[in-house]
């Protein structure tokens, strides 16, 4: 436990869902008992009064029945309790209870009970009176120095005060220039009512001045007023504070000072009599209420003050001399004598947290016991330590990070994908040019066997795809009996048509690359049944597709050899139609029986087309990192500019703005275009980044066909260059995927010892050009090529028997070794499965979606 926390004595919740401010906590000898212990006063928002009198049997013990003396319900909302001589002809206490619209005094007297059920208390009606107008809050004192009785004083919520002398209504007066209520309190030593205007000053007037000023029935001035007949109200002092107020309260040093305390949203004021700042606290935090006292040290004050961060803080004068902390927010806090016990701190939260609490801590009475020393065996200690690290390294090859489902129905997910497109289309750009954007409906089914806490359901698929809804969660009553995040991922495939439609083939193209099978060629009407007519007889072997925006592919298939052509104009677009081909006619060879159908490519690694793509995502981060620069200069010398002029305009002597003027008007056009340059770089960005996904995913296809890669070896090549989901400024894709191809080069494919022994750096930067980048991907290729095995752990290189084919030219070894590449990547490659959808999500086709 803290040494600066709160020490609680005593505390209670009021009621259910009743509200409280900083005028329903009231101290004092209501009762009039002769030990003079004050009691606790409470009214609600509910209009529910309360008096207590704790009597706590041991510190820290809750409210017992006897320490509620009464509690009535008053039909009205309590505003404000205040306990003072408020009946003419005894200078005994009674209690003030300001409504809205009706202010009331009572006595509460107790009765001393003849059985168990202790003192009987009841509180008796006085005397009310009926307000014209809607109350705000109110103060009372000796007005006009009157003796052995307090006046009142209510504040409305338009701008009257209202002096009530006792039973009888005295007079009313409106503020000048007022907008709104602030807080309100009266000065005995100066007899002057002190509150803080919406003009967020603090004002003064004198009750005298009140007394005698033009009534408040009267607000327009009389013709008679204006010569000189009655007088107008006139503030005797102001201070502007520059704040709004949250209270204002008297205190004084004897008998012939005072100080005025006021309460702002940052700042703690203490004014003198006559308005002058004595002194004044910046404050760090945002208050809730406060109460100044006297202090022990002459000519100081002390002050307690609640903030919103459930901190109680108290002052003298300037100086924290203690900090505690709560259990609540304080909106009211008041300080008396309870029980006997001096001093203590009584706090109201809004929501009826009343609590009774001292400062000071309480002495530990912990001691730690006596160890027995004994002698250790160090070798018996070494022995349990080895079959421990044996476990625990059985235990992580077994499973991942996150334990699976102990039984697999425990919960399924499952996707069907409707046959047909919405029939109004739920795209945010119905139309990409000539093209209409189709949508289709997805309908994943959740079925669980067992009690879950939360379940949440994240759908994940790659640009240019989109959802209306990415995000769903679960909320179930019951909780896991062993809270354990548990993943479950569920891949599924959604129509070619939705990005591709029929085209017309065409005969040249820019790029091209070949697949071949072990089987002969299988009619394109029956791979893409959607995309050609029956009646094209002649074209069986070739087809045309046509994606949204503009592309074309041809896919040609051989009549006299085992091979299929996918041709376009543009390298990344090959992809999609090459990776729909192969998962079709593996579909189309299942569904026949065959088992030994296999795919290969002979052909030369197209790595200078897919290096281009490379150069041209990373000029355009380049040329958005130096707008951004731009950007920033530009915008450091339009606040300069402004300052400047904002210096000429203050001064009292004018001077000439020297073209200020015109260059704060280029200088802005120059921010607004460089401004227009970033969102337009940002998009293009965006798009060649898209483009470079693609062609990773049809370069990491080849090489998979190339060296016939398991799909292991290909979920690691695909960790390793698609590590990232978005591309940004401080992280981008080619210093990420650079290092995570150097820590394969340092272990699973390591030449020898020595490169395995190089260290990487741990810090990624963008670097000044791709050109370390492109060698270390033809490296990869290279010692793909020469037998390179993918794994991850740090065994040495399988032997180097297979020769690559044309196409990669080989670097020397060297090159690594004198290289130290960017970061130890230990961490770069993630098992899928264990993926959480708060974290990362795997990439997947753009017609295939993923949901966990």
């Amino acid at each position: 436990m803290s040494l600066f926390k709160a020490r609680d004595w005593w505390s209670t919740i009021l009621g259910e869902k009743e509200e409280f401010d900083q005028g329903c906590l009231c101290l004092a000898n209501v009762d009039n008992s002769g030990n003079g212990q004050d009691k606790i006063i409470v009214g609600s928002f509910m209009g529910y009064l309360r008096i207590f009198s704790p009597h706590p049997t041991k510190t820290g013990d809750g409210a017992q029945a006897e320490d509620l003396l009464l509690e009535v319900d008053l039909r009205d909302p309590v505003l404000q309790v205040e306990v003072g001589k408020f009946v003419s002809g005894t200078e005994m206490l009674h209690l003030a209870v300001l409504h809205s619209r009706k202010l009331c005094v009572y006595s509460v007297s107790g009765t001393l009970g003849n059985v168990e059920h202790g003192n009987q208390y009841q509180m008796k009606l006085i005397y009310e009176h009926n307000l014209q107008r809607t109350a705000c809050n109110m103060t009372y004192g000796s007005f006009g120095g009157v003796k052995g009785r307090d006046l009142i004083c209510i504040q409305s919520i338009d701008g009257m005060l209202m002096v009530f002398e006792q039973e009888s209504y005295a007079f009313g007066r409106f503020l000048p220039g007022f907008l709104l209520p602030g807080p309100l309190a009266y000065s005995s030593r100066t007899d002057s009512f002190i509150t803080v205007s919406s003009c967020r000053q603090v004002e003064s007037y004198k009750y005298q001045v009140l007394a005698f000023a033009t009534d408040a029935d009267k607000r327009q001035e009389t013709e008679q007023q204006k010569l000189g007949s009655g007088k107008r109200l006139v503030v005797d002092w102001t201070l502007n504070i520059g704040e709004q107020a949250l209270d204002i309260c008297i205190v004084s040093f004897n008998q012939s000072a005072s100080s005025v305390f006021v309460l702002g949203e940052r700042n703690f004021f203490c004014l003198k009599d006559n308005g002058q700042i004595r002194f004044m606290k910046k404050l760090d935090w945002s208050p809730s209420c406060f109460l100044p006292y006297c202090s022990v040290s002459e000519g100081t004050i002390n002050t307690l003050i609640g903030n919103h961060n459930n901190m109680l803080h108290i002052f003298q004068d300037v100086t924290l001399k203690w900090a505690t902390q709560l259990p609540h927010i304080p909106v009211a806090v008041r300080v008396g004598c309870l029980h006997d016990l001096k001093g203590v701190i009584v706090t109201l939260s809004d929501d009826g947290h009343l609590q009774c609490s001292y400062l000071g801590t309480d002495p530990s009475l912990f001691q730690a016991p006596n160890v027995e020393s004994r002698e250790l065996n160090y070798d018996e200690l070494d022995v349990e330590m080895k079959e421990l690290q044996k476990i625990i390294k059985d235990v992580n090859k077994s499973q991942g990070v996150w334990p699976m489902t102990e039984r697999e129905d425990d919960l399924n997910v499952s996707v069907v994908v409707s046959s047909n497109f919405d029939s109004v289309s739920q795209a945010t750009d119905v139309e990409v040019g000539t093209d209409l954007v189709p949508s289709v409906t997805v309908k994943v089914t959740l079925q669980n066997t067992v009690v879950l806490q939360k379940v949440k359901l994240s759908v994940c698929v790659q640009p240019p795809l989109e959802l209306t809804c990415d995000q769903f969660t679960f909320e179930f009553m019951n909780r896991n009996p062993d809270g354990i995040p548990r993943v479950i991922q569920c891949k599924f495939r959604l129509p070619l048509k939705l990005i591709c439609l029929p085209g017309q083939p065409s005969k040249t193209a820019s790029h091209k690359i070949t697949i071949d099978t072990n089987k002969s060629p299988v009619s394109l009407l029956s791979l893409f049944p959607g995309f050609a007519s029956q009646s094209d007889d002649d074209q069986v072997n070739v087809m045309g597709f046509h994606f949204l925006g503009g592309s074309r592919v041809t896919l040609l298939a051989s009549k006299t050899s085992q091979r299929y052509r996918i041709q376009s104009e543009q390298f990344e677009d090959l992809w999609l139609i090459t990776s729909e081909l192969i998962l079709r006619l593996q579909e189309y060879f299942e569904k026949q029986g065959v088992k030994d159908f296999a795919c290969s490519f002979s052909g030369s690694m197209p790595l200078q087309e897919y290096f281009e793509l490379i150069d041209d995502h990373f000029e355009l981060r380049i040329n958005g990192e130096k707008l951004e620069e731009l950007l920033s200069e530009r915008a450091v010398q339009f606040r300069a500019i402004q300052r400047r002029l904002l210096t000429r305009f203050k001064d009292k002597t004018p001077a000439p703005l020297q073209h200020l003027d015109t260059l704060l008007d280029g200088t802005y056009k120059q921010v607004i275009a460089l401004a227009d340059a970033v969102e337009e770089n940002q998009g293009s960005l965006f798009q060649s980044f898209t483009r470079l996904k693609s062609a990773t995913h049809l370069v990491i296809l080849l090489i998979g066909l190339w060296q016939k890669l398991s799909a292991d070896q290909i979920a690691i090549l695909e960790a390793a260059f698609l590590p990232l989901q978005e591309d940004t400024q401080e992280l981008g894709w080619e210093e990420t995927v650079d290092a995570a191809i150097s820590h394969l080069l340092k272990t699973c494919l390591s030449k020898s010892s020595k490169e395995q022994a190089l260290n990487l750096n741990s810090q990624l930067n963008i670097p000044k050009d791709t050109s370390q980048l492109k060698k270390h991907i033809t490296l990869l290729c290279d010692r793909l090529a020469k037998g390179g095995r993918l794994c991850l752990s740090t065994d040495a290189a399988a032997p180097q028997t297979m020769v690559m084919p044309g196409g990669c030219t080989t670097i020397p070894e060297s090159d690594l070794e004198e290289r130290s590449v960017e970061q130890d990547s230990t961490e770069l490659f993630t098992n899928h499965r264990h993926l959480t959808a708060e974290t990362s999500r795997p990439e997947v086709s753009p017609l295939q979606g993923v949901s966990e």
